[in-house]
C-alpha cells in the first residue's frame, strides 16, 4: 500500500510498518473507528493520502529550536502522547510508534479555530454560516485547508492540492470506497 516504505532511497525506510501504524492507532479512540463502513474506510484513506502527501522525500535542513517545534506542535503532540519532543525531535522520524502516534494526533486534534481533520472525514463537522462563505464545506479539500490552507488553498487549482487529491482516490481505490465530495479546495478561503 505504500509503495516506497521499504525502499533504500527512502530515510524513512523501515519506519512506516503496519505494527506500528497499528499500535499507534490504538491510542487514539475513535481513529478509522467511527462510523459506517464507508466512513471508516474514507478516514484511513484521507490519512493515509494526506501523510503520503507530506512525506515524499522532500527534505529541508535548518536548525530545529524550541521555539520553532513547540510552534509546530512539537510540545503539544509531545505532550498529549506522553514524550518529550522538544528535547528529542529525531524520536518522530526515528521511532516507528512515535511517528504515527503524533501524525495521528494531529489529525485527531481540533487545531486553533480548525475542526479537526477527523470530525470532518467521519461528518461529525458542519460548516457554519462563515465556512460557507469561505466555501469552506464538509469533504477532503476541507481537510487540505486545515492542514495546510495558508498555502494551497484559495487560489485555484495547484499542483499541491491535485497531488493530494491523486493520494486520496489512490487509497480509496486501494480500499473499495468512493471519492465524496468536495475533494478540492481550490476556491476555499483558508482558516484564519
Amino acid at each position: 500500500m505504500l509503495k516506497y516504505r521499504n525502499d533504500g532511497r527512502c530515510l524513512g525506510n523501515g519506519v512506516y510498518t503496519y505494527d506500528a501504524f497499528i499500535s499507534a492507532a490504538r491510542s487514539f479512540s475513535g481513529f478509522g473507528t467511527n462510523g459506517d463502513d464507508t466512513a471508516r474506510r474514507r478516514e484511513l484513506s484521507a490519512f493515509l493520502a494526506q501523510t503520503s502527501h507530506e512525506t515524499t522525500g522532500w527534505k529541508h535542513e535548518l536548525t530545529l529550536t524550541a521555539d520553532f517545534l513547540s510552534n509546530y506542535n512539537y510540545g503539544l503532540a509531545g505532550q498529549a502522547i506522553g514524550v518529550d519532543l522538544i528535547n528529542n525531535p529525531d524520536l518522530v522520524a526515528t521511532d516507528p510508534v512515535i511517528s504515527f502516534k503524533t501524525a495521528i494526533w494531529f489529525w485527531m486534534t481540533p487545531q486553533a479555530n480548525k475542526p479537526s481533520s477527523h470530525d470532518v472525514i467521519i461528518g461529525q463537522w458542519g460548516s457554519s454560516d462563515a465556512d460557507r462563505a469561505a466555501n469552506r464545506v464538509p469533504g477532503y479539500g476541507v481537510i487540505t485547508n486545515i492542514i495546510n490552507g495558508g498555502l494551497e488553498c484559495g487560489s485555484g487549482g495547484n499542483d499541491k492540492v491535485a497531488d493530494r487529491i491523486g493520494f486520496y482516490k489512490r487509497y480509496c481505490d486501494l480500499l473499495g470506497v468512493s471519492y465524496g465530495d468536495n475533494l478540492d479546495c481550490y476556491n476555499q478561503r483558508p482558516f484564519a
